[in-house]
């Protein structure tokens, strides 16, 4: 079927006997399109629709959703890396800098622990609802950062900022599958996955700009207004049914597995072997209580599942492969090719512009050969991105830097996109919640990882080179004061070493893709 365009929308009014004629159409194709839905309907599960009223097509609805959901995805990625350039002006009116690096870590902390949660409510109590709950909570943060009068205090609005940001990056992502079929959908969670690649680059030139104007509490603020058009797009044009009977919560389980990552987290960003031991074992004793409780939060089939096993280890990689060129290539264009920051900055937005491009393409890619393929072909362009990082030299050119960027992109697009979608496909309408939320928890799990294994290659590097506890910070603020070239050197040797780890991330990849059958997916239109 063609939805009609605008010119053929513009018609008189349509007649009583034929918007009827037109609903029930529409109705029968979302039901031939999404063959689960019968399914999941008789089960009592979440079921979707979109209005179809005769002046308005299926497309101009769901795609008013869509522009809720990515509006909504924005937020929560900006304020992910909006706060770090504005330290000084923070500082200056609230003190204490010493626990400033609490308002970042807060965030994360709080949007990994709750991303598996919401994951699992959605499936519960219906995606609007908890789509609708952490949204709100994430604008309540937002205003308690806009109104904060200590550094503790901004500390606890981003950690409700973060909670509700959970919220925000996993439901998001289910809605989409809900509502688009499986030929789309490569090209609306691309659409979605590439909201990150853009924010990770506008929000820390945003918060630069508002911190220097003085303006650094309208970070939070300027929250309020998008995300409350993002909410009345969500509450008016999104509908579901949800079947009412009585549900059991994992308390416990979410207990344990909140402790756990807290712990585990903890004690990868301040390089301490008791938290992460302590988080290790609060996770052993969630999967034990897992195999015993009613509702589980993570059930076990998940771990049993091979696809679903590969897609969570992939989706871990990723975001342990994005660390490298979002942290350490600006430092090397500006520290060691003595590029300005807008030129460096450059550099790193082409991952933004391939990521899109080849996760648009995906859907063709995995019709036609799998979604195994497809995140293969991805996770050896990464592999090569990260080869052709590690040969940069103090006499590359921008240019290259930017090619590397780029086929990065390329590569994580391909790999982010089949993971999502083939873990999706796996299962039915009644556990894609939890399933999503699955993947979204270990690529925010990876990215912890990642960093934390990238930061301690690179300072030992340095400290190898030049002696003492020096670190990347240090050596980039010494190249800024124009100190001699062997700081440059040793700064080109620690980011060198980090492309190199970045090329064994994606030897691991490539393991763990291996995990998933081959298969192609049933097409369902």
């Amino acid at each position: 079927m063609k939805f009609p365009d605008s010119e053929q929308r513009a018609g008189p009014p349509i007649p009583l006997v034929v918007t009827a004629t037109v609903i029930h159409r529409e109705v029968s194709r979302i039901r031939a399109v999404t063959p689960r839905l019968g399914r999941s309907l008789a089960h009592g599960t979440t079921a979707y629709a979109i209005d179809s009223l005769p002046d308005m097509g299926e497309t101009t609805r769901r795609g008013a959703v869509a522009a809720g959901l990515m509006a909504s995805m924005a937020l929560a990625a900006i304020d992910q890396t909006i706060v770090a350039t504005a330290v000084p002006s923070i500082v200056r009116d609230l003190g204490s800098f010493s626990l400033f690096p609490w308002v970042i870590a807060a965030y994360l902390l709080a949007q990994a622990v709750s991303t598996p949660v919401y994951g699992r409510l959605a499936d519960l109590f219906g995606r609007k609802p908890m789509l609708l709950t952490g949204m709100s909570i994430f604008l309540a943060g937002s205003l308690l950062g806009g109104l904060a009068w200590s550094m503790p205090a901004l500390i606890v609005a981003r950690a409700v900022q973060g909670v509700g940001a959970g919220a925000i990056q996993s439901i998001t992502q289910v809605v989409a599958a809900d509502l688009y079929p499986l030929e789309e959908r490569g090209r609306i969670s691309g659409l979605l996955s590439s909201v990150w690649g853009v924010s990770a680059l506008v929000g820390p030139a945003l918060g630069g700009l508002l911190s220097e104007f003085g303006l650094w509490r309208w970070i939070f603020l300027l929250n309020l207004p998008v995300g409350g058009v993002a909410c009345v797009i969500i509450m008016v044009w999104l509908r579901e049914s949800v079947e009412r009977r009585p549900r059991r919560l994992d308390l416990l389980g979410t207990a344990l597995l909140s402790t756990g990552v807290i712990a585990v987290m903890l004690g990868l960003q301040t390089s301490s072997p008791w938290p992460v031991a302590l988080g290790v074992l609060l996770l052993v004793a969630f999967g034990w209580w897992e195999r015993r409780a009613a509702e589980p939060l993570m059930p076990p089939w998940m771990w049993r599942n091979r696809a679903l096993l590969g897609s969570y280890l992939g989706s871990a990689v990723v975001g342990m492969v994005l660390v490298g060129p979002t942290v350490y290539l600006p430092t090397f264009a500006q520290g060691v090719l003595g590029a300005g920051a807008i030129a460096a900055g450059f550099a790193l937005a082409v991952q933004s512009i391939g990521w899109p491009i080849t996760a648009a393409m995906s859907n063709r890619l995995y019709l036609r050969y799998g979604f195994r393929d497809t995140a293969l072909a991805g996770i050896v362009l990464v592999g090569v991105s990260a080869t052709m990082f590690s040969l940069m030299t103090a006499s590359s050119s921008l240019v290259y830097a930017g090619l590397c960027s780029f086929v990065n992109g390329c590569g994580l697009g391909l790999v982010s996109v089949s993971m999502l979608v083939g873990a999706q496909e796996e299962v039915g309408y009644e556990r894609r919640g939890v399933v999503t939320g699955g993947v979204v928890f270990f690529r925010i799990a990876g990215g912890a990882l990642g960093t934390a294994v990238l930061s301690a290659v690179a300072n030992s590097t340095l400290a190898s080179h030049l002696g003492g506890g020096a670190s990347v910070d240090e050596a980039a603020r010494a190249l800024n004061g124009g100190t001699a070239d062997h700081i440059r050197a040793a700064l080109a040797a620690a980011v060198h070493n980090v492309f190199l780890t970045m090329l064994a991330f994606a030897a691991l990849g490539l393991l763990a893709i291996l995990i998933v059958p081959r298969r192609r997916p049933r097409r369902s239109v």
